[in-house]
């Protein structure tokens, strides 16, 4: 078979998309497709036109057509087959299937049908590796991203921790080459000469150590001691011939001369002045977050069998009630960090519902879970790793079903005749099971506009900067169902206070997925393990 284009176009014959797998002219694609439209009949009943040079192969999707153009060779069943992996890539990509979701999508449309297609032919591929393929993420490359700033983060300390050390040496360095310089004025205070009781007066402006050496010197020798205070004495009566001689440089470089340990100093001095400068660039550094969801650190303890669990939900109502798309993504993160209990298996729960697709670990039982709802090897020699979140479980599950909501939002602007508007905005918990924490509804407010809020149940919060009035809730529970909040602005502009967007945290999830044992292969004894259950928006707006 030979597929020379894939397309997908308006009832008229207009072409939103189409992909060439052949060589062909932009006016050849577009004659073909604006021709198709008129060799099709409503009366029929198959969906395949040969005309003299091709064939056409397509499916109405709603109010549009999926083609696909072949030679007139090609197997008419392959080609069928295609088409509607074709279709379920499109149905699956836009949601709804109409010509401005395909405009909206269309790489990822054009990158899909590149994975089913190549120079023609078809390649051996099926809805779900195409899903994951236009996905392109990789657990191993989050796991390794991990890891590298895990590194990171340990030089930062290993060099906060040498930065230390190095200031302790120096410090007692200084207290060693104090106690030499002691030592070296008390020697001189030995020497039986006079001009050494000159030193001992020059020794003041080094710390007061020669002052105690000519003082020792002195009741010695009385007369000594005499030549000592006089040389001194024409010391001060001349000091300024000594003020012009720079003190500082000489002494703190005959000193240093005298303790033998200058280099020493001069390395330990240059080493610290490097780490003082990149310590304050580390501290600069954005603070290091792991790839995957689980915190590394939880505000709860830890069992050596560890399991976190994470949704993620995008949800797209509009202002009428109706849902326009929403999509719930999982994913089940084991860790273990006992030797002894790497080789375990997992007992799960989660909804019975055909619209979630699960997808597990290629080294997981796929039979054994999909039957019992177990997550284990299927080679029982097989060990989980040590210290590493290992991601055994993704799910999906897409809905258009408004009975899905778990939390609806209504609001409703409504102008008042002066140039303002009141706004009534009110939410329900659908999903009673649930308790949300930390909700944030954040209503967009005109450009420069001040609300006036009447009643509100909970806090909330201008944002001047965002021109947002943000509705604060501790939690909403089956305790408090419903929610409203009234308040008058500026403007009579309804368009002007959406979209209005949720933010939020659950323990319970969308899909119910739950762990409920962990057990050891070998002899199916149970193991204490923790797991933390959240579940937070990518998207979660009312348009």
């Amino acid at each position: 078979m030979v597929v020379l284009a894939i397309s997908v176009c308006t009832k008229s014959g207009k072409a939103l998309i189409s992909r060439q797998f052949r060589e062909m002219t932009r006016t050849r694609i577009e004659g073909l497709i604006a021709s198709f439209p008129k060799l099709t009949s409503s009366g029929q009943q198959h969906t395949t036109i040969e005309t003299e040079h091709v064939r056409y192969v397509y499916q109405p999707l709603e109010d549009l057509f999926v083609v696909l153009i072949t030679n007139k060779q090609s197997n008419i069943l392959q080609d069928i087959d295609t088409l509607q992996l074709v279709s379920r890539v499109v149905s699956s990509v836009c949601r709804p299937t109409d010509a401005r979701e395909i405009d909206r999508n269309a790489f990822e449309l054009l990158s899909s049908f590149d994975e089913i297609i190549s120079l023609g032919y078809r390649e051996n591929v099926n809805l779900a590796q195409v899903a994951s393929i236009s996905e392109m993420e990789s657990h191993e490359e989050k796991i390794q991203e991990m890891i590298e700033k895990n590194k990171e983060r340990e030089a930062k300390e290993e060099l906060k921790r040498r930065a230390k050390i190095l200031d302790l040496q120096r410090k007692e360095q200084r207290k060693q080459m104090g106690g030499g310089m002691g030592g070296m004025g008390g020697m001189g205070g030995m020497g039986g000469m006079g001009g050494m009781g000159g030193m001992g007066g020059y020794g003041q402006s080094m710390g007061g150590y020669g002052q105690g050496s000519s003082m020792g010197f002195g009741n010695q020798s009385g007369g000594m001691g005499n030549q000592g205070y006089d040389s001194s004495a024409s010391m001060d009566d001349s000091s300024s011939k000594f003020s012009a001689a720079p003190k500082a440089p000489a002494t703190k470089a005959r000193g240093m001369q005298l303790g033998r340990k200058q280099n020493n100093v001069d390395l330990m001095e240059s080493l610290r002045s490097e780490v003082e400068k990149s310590t304050p660039a580390a501290q600069q550094m954005a603070p290091i977050q792991p790839i995957y969801s689980a915190p590394a650190e939880p505000a709860f303890p830890m069992e050596s069998v560890h399991v976190h669990i994470e949704e993620k939900i995008t949800m797209v109502a509009n202002r009428d009630g109706g849902l326009e798309n929403m999509e719930v993504k999982g994913d089940l993160m084991l860790r273990v960090s006992d030797p002894a209990r790497t080789k375990i298996s997992l007992a799960l729960r989660h909804l019975d519902d055909s619209s979630i697709q699960f997808k597990t670990h290629p080294n997981v039982n796929k039979a054994l879970f999909g039957s019992d709802k177990i997550i284990a090897f299927r080679d029982s020699s097989k060990e989980f790793p040590l210290n590493t979140p290992t991601g055994v479980l993704r799910w999906r599950f897409i809905s258009k079903d408004e009975g899905s909501i778990p939390l609806s939002i209504n609001c409703w602007p409504s102008p008042a005749g002066d140039g303002t508007c009141d706004v009534n905005i009110e939410y329900q918990l659908e999903n009673e099971n649930m308790t949300f924490k930390n909700v944030n509804i954040i209503i967009p407010l005109p450009q420069g506009a001040t609300p006036t809020v009447g009643e509100a149940d909970g806090e909330y919060a201008v944002d001047h900067q965002q021109h947002a009035l943000i509705w604060q809730l501790p939690s909403i529970s089956s305790e408090n169902a419903s929610g409203s909040m009234e308040f008058n602005c500026r403007g009579e502009d309804t368009e002007s206070y959406f979209p209005v967007s949720v933010q939020f945290e659950s323990e319970r999830l969308i899909c119910d997925v739950d762990v409920l044992a962990v057990t050891q292969v070998a002899d199916g004894s149970e193991i204490p393990f923790s797991k933390q259950s959240i579940l937070t928006p990518v998207e979660y707006s009312v348009v």
